[in-house]
């Protein structure tokens, strides 16, 4: 098979393969329960993209068809790096914004809310898998109305911006799964609308699953994109005006089936009503891509009400393409996953295979390990990437026949085996991380990285795979992750990637800040900085003035120093959400801690501490909304409600503002050469160099992997 053609069939049909077996987001209901089924009435997104951080407002409208009043729990994916600090039920018309508390008291307080008849509501984390919004009452024949703010760092990578609305569930949660059913159509109206400022240059902006957007330059420095699923005898321009400006009582379109994007699909309700029908089963990607030629910068966005009180700051270096490409022979293990859902797919993954040993040069080394309940070395040892060798263990490949569960943690093992200390080795591991066969804890797999030499280098696909895992598996090996989504544009994907492992990286990295106050910086150990990659560091000053920020790091065994001048305001009041994104980096690095040193109360509880005072919704803590005096009666402060009002007041404030640039280097620019750009893949690169081809199959694998458990359950 051609390299095109089978590029053709990875990036067409494993996407499609997957789409019939996503869990998406939904209303939740006991399987086989009596129970009538809630409605998703309607579910309308704001996305804000600018300072370096997105800001995403989901609001949604439930309706109870029964004669009985019912609880409606909507479960939904967790996105990357995302701080919850929002959630506004509508108790009495009136909104009302919920507080955190530790979650086990939040729970208490929810049931015995529930029991007394009273009106409630509760947002609780499912660990890396879900954020689940549980509401009660949702009175017979009535709506309720929520919404939900979340908060995160901008994703740009090598001059590309990726912003991604996550609606597939992955499937991962077997106990979830078999007990409950989820209703994920929206029957009235749906809205996505997406308002982009940027005070760097932006060629464009792409939807690669939703080309029928409605995408808008609306000035030099704003975009804006729509999706909306009616339209009425209105232009589509002026209902992105409404929408925009917070109308969304749009009259419904007779014709009751035309939606803006084409993967938003339109039926006819069954009530004899002719109206519009979508599913939340497919996730909103948005990329954007930075001119070519802008320098590498340095930004920093601030917040310090007072001019005596602390400040916190967000550092974004975006260093330049000074990073060469590797000439050295380098040793590669694949580790892959021959578990029972691969059965059907395993021509595919030879295939696979084939093509991309075919492209590793003769001075590289490889070495293939498969797992399932156990694991086997097929290829006994490194070996030389001549064609005798590749065919060899090609036809072993060939001879097995998948089955069983995922022990990941005996594949990583054996992968590990015989290691040659004197050349830099890479592996290439190909799962979702959901290990249920053998040892599983995430303390065994970090020490297991820990005590070897490698870079872990990983595409994390679906929305419910173990990020947590296998973030901290990377960062612990100084490799490199990249999430997948079913919706990514998977060549970029693959041309992001491969810049990174035919190129060297930094190395032993350490940020210092020298002339300003600053402490609580995270994170505290920042380890590799691979080529296009962004470093975001958070932390809190206490005096104005100018400091010295150095940026030391390895290249190729080489000491660099970088270096600049910034300027630290005295007051900035228009950017309060980087305290949450503070706190969330500094629960992250806590957490860590955890993973690797076990159970410690203190740490725990410095997390619960951190969660409560900035409004988080965490493993430990969750977020409940009661009636407005209850908060009184039950001693909840209203800490996080005063919070709200401050962001929401700071976007205001910034709506009415140009755009604001926050390059802080521009007197003394901290890198020399421009930003690295991608202008499209080559079949070699350098030793060491993962072609392409390979980047391919590893995507697929992904894929694959992570439609295992899911096409379980479909089945």
């Amino acid at each position: 098979m051609k390299r095109k053609t089978l590029f053709k069939i990875l990036c067409t049909t494993i996407p499609l393969l997957l789409s019939g077996w996503s869990h998406a987001a939904g209303l939740l209901k006991p399987l086989n329960s009596g129970l009538a089924d809630l409605e998703i009435r309607e579910h309308h997104v704001e996305v804000l993209i600018e300072d370096g951080y997105v800001t995403t407002s989901v609001e949604q409208v439930f309706h109870n068809p029964s004669v009985n009043d019912l609880e409606a729990i909507y479960s939904f994916p967790v996105p990357e790096a995302a701080a919850v600090g929002e959630f506004t039920f509508w108790i009495d018309g009136k909104p009302v914004i919920g507080e955190v508390v530790e979650k086990q008291q939040a729970r208490k307080i929810y049931t015995e809310e529930k029991a007394a008849g009273r009106k409630a509501a509760l947002v609780e984390k499912d660990a890396y898998k879900t954020f689940d919004i549980s509401v009660y009452p949702v009175q017979a024949q009535s709506d309720v109305k929520i919404r939900l703010v979340y908060v995160q760092a901008a994703q740009v990578d090598t001059g590309v911006g990726r912003y991604l609305y996550p609606l597939e569930e992955g499937g991962v949660d077997d106990a979830k799964l078999s007990f409950w059913s989820r209703n994920e159509a929206v029957t009235e109206k749906f809205s996505f609308t997406l308002r982009f400022r940027s005070s760097y240059p932006i060629d464009a902006l792409r939807l690669p699953n939703h080309p029928a957007a409605l995408i808008q330059q609306v000035a030099a420095d704003e975009w804006t994109v729509t999706l909306i699923n009616h339209q009425d005898s209105k232009s589509q321009k002026n209902h992105q005006e409404d929408l925009l400006e917070g109308g969304r009582d749009v009259e419904e379109n007779p014709a009751g089936n035309n939606l803006t994007g084409n993967n938003l699909t339109g039926k006819k309700a069954t009530s004899g009503i002719t109206k519009s029908v979508i599913s939340l089963s497919q996730d909103i990607l948005v990329y954007w891509r930075h001119q070519e030629g802008l320098p590498a910068t340095l930004d920093l966005v601030t917040y310090k009400p007072d001019a005596s009180g602390r400040g916190t700051f967000m550092l974004t270096l975006t260093p330049g393409g000074e990073l060469g490409k590797i000439t050295q022979g380098s040793d590669w293990v694949f580790v892959l996953d021959i578990s029972g859902s691969m059965k059907g797919k395993y021509a595919t993954l030879i295939e696979g295979v084939r093509q991309g040993l075919s492209k590793l040069r003769p001075d590289d080394r490889f070495k293939v390990v498969l797992f399932n309940n156990s694991s086997v070395d097929l290829s006994r040892g490194f070996q030389d990437a001549t064609p005798a060798k590749v065919n060899a263990v090609l036809q072993k490949l060939e001879s097995y026949r998948v089955g069983g569960g995922t022990n990941l943690y005996k594949g990583l093992l054996e992968g590990l085996e015989d290691l040659d200390a004197d050349r830099p080795t890479g592996v290439i591991l190909v799962t979702d991380g959901v290990a249920n066969v053998g040892n599983t804890g995430k303390k065994a797999f970090l020490k297991l990285l820990k005590n070897n030499d490698v870079r872990l280098f990983t595409f994390i696909m679906g929305n419910s795979a173990n990020r947590p895992l296998l973030n901290e598996m990377t960062e612990v090996s100084q490799g490199f992750a990249i999430s997948v989504s079913n919706a990514d544009d998977i060549v970029g994907q693959i041309l992001l990637a491969s810049s990174k492992l035919t190129h060297e990286a930094f190395r032993d990295v350490e940020l210092h800040i020298n002339g300003v106050k600053v402490k609580d910086m995270t994170p505290e150990n920042i380890g590799s900085l691979y080529r296009g990659e962004q470093l975001n560091v958070f932390g809190h000053y206490w005096q104005s003035g100018q400091a010295e920020v150095v940026l030391t790091a390895k290249v190729g065994g080489v000491d660099k120093a970088y270096k600049t001048l910034v300027d630290f305001p005295d007051v900035s009041q228009l950017n309060p959400e980087i305290e949450r994104l503070w706190a969330f980096a500094s629960i992250e690095q806590l957490q860590a801690t955890l993973d690797y040193f076990g159970q410690d109360g203190d740490v725990e509880q410095a997390i619960s501490d951190i969660a409560v005072e900035y409004g988080l919704v965490t493993d430990y803590t969750s977020m409940i909304v009661l009636e407005e005096a209850r908060f009184q009666q039950l001693n909840i402060e209203r800490h996080n409600k005063q919070r709200v009002a401050t962001e929401f007041a700071a976007r205001e404030a910034r709506k009415s503002q140009p755009v604001q640039s926050h390059r802080a280097d521009t007197q003394q620019p901290m890198f020399n050469s421009p930003l690295p750009v991608n202008r499209g893949g080559s079949s070699s690169g350098g030793a060491g160099a993962v072609n392409p081809s390979w980047l391919i199959l590893i995507v697929a694998l992904m894929m694959l992997s992570s439609a295992r458990k899911k096409h379980q359950q479909a089945s």
